[in-house]
């Protein structure tokens, strides 16, 4: 077995323990709403987002492409999935380190950040027109839109039920949610699987296994198999995080902000194939909706820790992957 094949196999592995680690990072950007409001057990929310992520996985093909050509150019040959594997490296060690400290931070940009702090020791090129165009510019919007869709969105439900039963009200929102959780998990999917697709695609196309950017179908099935049992395993701790520490959701505040992040990342998906983060998405949408009881009932400071942790993700995982990658490329060339 050459040694391109070896580093073949060892990036597609990596992307393997990135998209489980992904799973249960990320499981309560999809649940966490549902869960806290009681819509759903937190069994029956985590089987209903592993079947969305599966299922969203094929709809994901241009955030794909975006994240396999659009961030970095690399040298070829086996320097290129150096590189792959150092910045999947730094992606999941910083997967690990913020889900066991229950942060609800991107694994998006973990894996953008990984990649790019690969590339820098090893005479690659950073697209960073690309990066900013498509990662930092949607970063940016998509919580706002989130939180300012999060906010009307529940506006116009206050005010569409004003005159409704409360006991009632709450109990139709619980059904609605589960519609509204499940399309959230398929958002999901689109986002997160196409972006572990497009690093099996850009490993591959770096070992010489394949010159186009099409995604063979059985990454879709491996990936997306991979994210939904990842989803299953749980996520505990962030949905802790999400569903209660931000802001005590009742179900109709749960229902708008599902409702507005999974419409987000459907648009960014399907319109522009912009790689955007599930996480700041759903916790932006939280905060709209639950800004409408008023201002103070959201806990500003929970939420200034995960804006912390957002900002720290891009440059702390591309730390870690450049440390691995400065010895590991130098070796290698």
């Amino acid at each position: 077995m050459d040694a391109e094949l070896v580093a073949v196999v060892a990036a597609i592995a990596l992307t393997v323990g990135f998209s489980y680690t992904n799973g249960f990072h990320d499981a309560a950007n999809a649940i966490a709403t549902s869960v806290s409001t009681r819509a759903l057990s937190i069994r029956a929310a985590l089987a209903l987002a592993a079947v969305g992520n599966l299922a969203g996985s094929f709809f994901g093909a241009k955030v794909a492409k975006t994240v396999g050509a659009g961030i970095v150019q690399l040298p070829p040959g086996i320097t290129a999935l150096t590189v792959v594997c150092c910045g999947l490296l730094g992606a999941i060690g910083w997967n690990l380190l913020t889900w066991y400290f229950g942060l609800p931070s991107s694994s998006s940009h973990a894996l953008v950040g990984g990649l790019v702090g690969a590339t820098l020791p090893a005479a690659g090129v950073v697209l960073w027109g690309g990066i900013v165009e498509d990662v930092v510019l949607p970063m940016l919007i998509s919580p706002l839109l989130g939180f300012a869709l999060g906010y009307l969105l529940m506006l116009a439900v206050l005010w569409t039920f004003r005159r409704g039963h409360p006991k009632k009200l709450n109990r139709g929102f619980r059904i609605a949610q589960t519609c509204s959780a499940a399309a959230m998990a398929v958002g999901h999917g689109m986002q997160d699987a196409a972006k572990s697709m497009g690093i099996v695609v850009l490993a591959l196309v770096a070992g010489g296994y394949q010159r186009d950017w099409d995604i063979p179908i059985w990454v879709y099935f491996l990936i997306s198999a991979v994210l939904a049992a990842g989803t299953y395993s749980g996520g505990r701790r962030i949905i802790a995080t999400l569903g209660r520490k931000v802001i005590d959701l009742r179900p109709p505040e749960g229902f708008a902000a599902e409702a507005t992040a999974s419409s987000v990342l459907y648009v960014a998906a399907l319109g522009f194939g912009a790689p955007i983060s599930t996480t700041h998405t759903i916790t932006s949408a939280i905060m709209g909706a639950g800004a409408t009881r008023r201002f103070s009932a959201v806990r500003w400071g929970t939420a200034g820790n995960i804006v912390g942790g957002w900002v720290l993700t891009f440059p702390a995982a591309g730390l870690v992957a450049a440390l691995f990658s400065w010895p590991l490329v130098a070796a290698t060339t």
